[in-house]
């Protein structure tokens, strides 16, 4: 069993005015798939060292499995560790690379062959076992590593942002990789990772960190329609969500978000919640792709915008629009027809609005 548990846990270092990681507190079921994600400096790599015992801990307690390894050496905690620039040794071949845990563990030569040979096949490295890593391409040289933790069988793999020196197109296929060799091998893993589009096509749960604190931790499905404030709002999703500033009024039993001289309808499901917040300015977010096609625009449902510039990206385009001086980012199918005017009206799609509180920025509804 391989699961996973911060309890309490606190890592600051010598000379630090704070914490980089305050009490953090944090379940990680057997054989889940999960992605601690953030900016840079938010914690995340520190927390997946203090897993792999490459950290200490200040205080607090951290278990893997019902065992608690605050002082069990990395060597002794059954995981393996994939690193951002692969760490393979340019001497050796692919084979002796993948080999070296179990050789220094003085597994039997015959069994190490087996293992070895099993992980280039799933790999996809059987041709490569003889070449160099300055012979292999970035993809060649990740997949090594994978195969190098593979064939120790640990219980949780760690791995920290792997794909961040490939190329797009390498990270893509990589990404799948990765995924299908959790399922294959059906064992813990925790992915770091600062780019939010790994985050949602891999795991299972998402840990979102800023500050050393866990922001949000649910599936990706949870985190994208319901951010729980402003900060998980803004970063994932991609692009990131638009925020402008309304002021909610009623009228006529009904609730409106005004901006300027437009405003729009609030559905009624939404009302509960906004009712406090009626006579006040709350930040409205809307997400590029809940824009209605423009020639739904009505009194109710739309803002004035003022064309900037286009960006096609192949099936899809981005448009770029200014409302009340902040940029906004609509998507749109490619094959829609462009607005050709400077000023126009664009709709949205009020069910799927999000409302914020300006002090706190905590979500009041989605």
């Amino acid at each position: 069993m391989a699961s996973i548990s911060f309890r309490d846990v606190t890592k600051i270092y010598d000379g630090a005015d704070k914490p980089v990681v305050p009490n953090l507190n944090l379940e990680i079921a057997d054989k889940e798939f999960i992605i601690l994600v953030g900016p840079s400096g938010c914690g995340k790599s520190t927390t997946l060292r203090m897993i792999a015992g490459l950290e200490s801990i200040s205080s607090g307690e951290l278990y893997i499995g019902d065992r608690l390894v605050n002082n069990v050496p990395p060597k002794d905690r059954d995981i393996a560790m994939v690193f951002q620039n692969y760490a393979l040794y340019p001497h050796m071949s692919v084979y002796k690379n993948i080999a070296f845990g179990l050789t220094l563990r003085n597994v039997p030569k015959d069994e190490i062959d087996r293992r070895v040979h099993e992980a280039a096949k799933i790999l996809d490295l059987e041709h490569l076992l003889e070449r160099k890593p300055k012979a292999l391409s970035g993809g060649q040289r990740q997949r090594v590593a994978l195969g190098r933790a593979m064939v120790r069988n640990p219980a949780v793999f760690l791995l920290d942002e792997p794909l961040s020196n490939l190329d797009a197109k390498l990270r893509t296929s990589m990404r799948s990789e990765i995924a299908r060799l959790h399922r294959r091998l059906d064992t813990t893993f925790v992915y770091v990772t600062h780019d939010q589009t790994e985050a949602m096509t891999m795991g299972d749960r998402i840990v979102v960190m800023k500050d050393g604190i866990i922001q949000q931790y649910d599936t990706p499905k949870v985190l994208y329609d319901t951010p729980v404030n402003l900060f998980v709002a803004g970063f994932i999703g991609s692009p990131q969500m638009n925020f402008l500033d309304v002021t909610i009024a009623a009228e006529n039993g009904k609730l409106y978000a005004v901006l300027g001289q437009d405003k729009l309808e609030i559905p009624a499901f939404k009302h509960e919640a906004l009712k406090p917040y009626v006579g006040k300015s709350v930040i409205m977010g809307v997400r590029p792709e809940d824009f209605l096609p423009f020639d739904q625009a009505t009194a109710d449902n739309s803002l004035s915008a003022k064309v900037d510039f286009f960006e096609l990206l192949g099936a899809e385009t981005n448009l770029y629009v200014f409302i009340d001086e902040k940029k906004v980012i609509i998507k749109m199918p490619s094959s829609m027809e462009r607005p050709t005017a400077e000023e126009i009206k664009v709709p949205v799609e009020m069910q799927r609005a999000h409302f914020f509180d300006k002090d706190t920025e905590l979500a009041i509804c989605h």
